[in-house]
């Protein structure tokens, strides 16, 4: 049996968090990974996928300025050799190398639990004597950041037809000369974007709009801008069978007499996620292994069997998609560092691991709302940039949660264009920000930005829910001249300021 303070299944950018903070906090670290160190953001999702996006939104934004050539088509083969560079060409060493600089003990192999602090690591390096699984036993606690995985839709036909994943799509070294795009939110979105931008005539199918968990009029924006791309966007449609013969795969889009045929090279499936639960050995602790691991604020598992034992700690963690509570990476390793944290403050002061923590415990209960020991912007200022063309991005409510949770709250839009450095940026620069202000403490509650380069504006509006920043303070936040985030003068005005 080998013994840590802390055991970390998942060493994607979540659980690296997670382990790194602990570790600063003295505490003893295993961090177990069955693929590689880094996870899906660096080597499948965010940073190919951004790498993807990125030359075609350069040609875009410098596509009509007065005084430069039109630029010309892109080069695939260099854009896939750039992704390959950013990605590392899917080494982990470095990320390997950092761990061990740190103190923190990397296991390779599948991690799942086997009881109360107890973790068996299958596969993987071996140490010698050992054939074919590693028992490890935490101290103090067992974190669980194994992220989350691809929905396949229940479609006939789809299985077989060997459909793109998201990983497929960020990860190919072709572009198929016509694709299908399964789904209208984030990922089909941007591989929509993405694969247009390299000259593939893509189809995109979407149940609903694009983007239904953002206001209405940033999926709108988006779609006009696919559709001018040359992009065939079909929303309000639903797939009811898929075929592949050979390199072509045939789908059939709605039923009976108004069904159609769509046909195409590949096939991406970008559905939506789900919880990585499954063989985690939750049902060993009691939970169930086909829902998300609901945690509280201090990032502690609810009802794991074994909590509280003897006055102590909580001693099972999570944080990641794998809560069901943030589903983007950023937000994930927000939860990490409190995680992180929270148990560097239990146990890393003065503890050796014979029950000597109560005191730090309590403190950790005694935190207040908003302090490191907290993830309270889970619940209200969530952040996301989609970097489709325009680019998407939004924090805290949109006006249909605002409404579902029953807050008063007063709209306030405006043309980006209403700012001077949006006609110097680029003369068909177009966008739209959009405010939620509580009516009563005149503090916003939500903001979408949609238009170039939207996601550099974010932070601004993110501060001010996170520090509930009147309208009337940010009336004296003098925006400069003249620049796009000139807006915010704008949306103070048109708030009547």
């Amino acid at each position: 049996m080998e013994t840590y303070d802390v055991i970390v299944i998942g060493a994607g950018p979540v659980g690296e968090n997670a382990a790194d903070r602990a570790r600063r906090g003295g505490l003893s670290v295993a961090l177990i990974e069955a693929e590689l160190v880094g996870g899906e953001c660096s080597y499948w999702a965010c940073m190919p996928s951004k790498t993807l996006l990125r030359p075609g939104a350069a040609r875009a934004a410098t596509t009509g300025i007065p005084g430069l050539p039109e630029p010309g088509p892109l080069d695939p083969a260099e854009v896939f050799a750039w992704r390959d560079r950013v990605t590392g060409e899917g080494d982990d060493q470095g990320q390997e190398d950092w761990l061990a600089s740190v103190g923190i003990t990397l296991i390779r192999g599948h991690g799942r639990l086997a009881g109360v602090r107890r973790v068996e690591v299958t596969a993987g390096e071996l140490p010698e004597g050992v054939s074919t699984t590693r028992a490890l036993e935490a101290r103090r606690a067992v974190v669980v950041a194994t992220g989350s995985v691809p929905v396949l839709p229940d479609i006939p036909g789809l299985a077989e037809a060997s459909p793109w994943s998201s990983r497929d799509a960020t990860a190919a070294d072709a572009v198929p000369e016509s694709l299908i795009v399964l789904g209208g939110g984030v990922v089909g979105c941007e591989m929509a974007t993405a694969y247009a931008d390299l000259g593939s005539h893509v189809t995109l199918i979407a149940r609903g709009g694009l983007l239904g968990s953002v206001e209405p009029f940033a999926g709108a924006a988006v779609a006009d801008s696919l559709r001018a791309a040359g992009v065939d966007v079909r929303t309000g449609t639903s797939v009811t069978r898929v075929e592949r013969r050979g390199t072509t795969v045939t789908v059939t889009v709605g039923g009976g007499d108004e069904a159609q045929q769509v046909t195409a090279a590949e096939i991406l499936v970008a559905t939506g996620r789900t919880p990585r639960t499954a063989d985690v050995g939750l049902e060993s602790v009691g939970l169930d292994p086909a829902t998300a691991l609901a945690i509280d604020d201090t990032t502690a598992v609810l009802t794991a069997r074994g909590d509280d034992a003897g006055g102590e700690a909580p001693w099972l963690y999570a944080c990641g998609d794998v809560t069901g509570r943030a589903a983007t990476t950023h937000q994930g390793k927000y939860q990490a560092r409190v995680c992180g944290d929270v148990l560097a403050a239990s146990f890393g002061e003065g503890d050796t691991g014979t029950g000597t923590a109560t005191a730090s415990v309590e403190r950790v209960a005694d935190a207040p709302p908003w302090s490191p020991l907290r993830a309270t912007a889970d619940h209200g200022a969530q952040t996301q940039v989609v970097f489709t063309r325009p680019q998407v991005a939004w924090v805290g409510l949109t006006r249909a949660e605002a409404d579902a949770a029953g807050r008063d709250v007063d709209e306030v839009a405006v043309d980006l264009t209403s700012a001077a450095g949006a006609g110097v940026t680029h003369p068909d620069y177009a966008g739209r920000a959009h405010l939620l202000v509580d009516r009563e403490r005149r503090v916003i509650v939500g903001a979408t930005f949609v238009g170039p380069d939207a996601g550099e504006m974010l932070h601004a509006a993110t501060i001010a829910i996170v520090g509930e920043v009147s309208m009337d303070r940010l009336w004296h936040a003098v925006p400069a001249f003249p620049t796009v985030s000139e807006v915010w003068l704008r949306l103070c005005e048109t708030y009547g300021l």
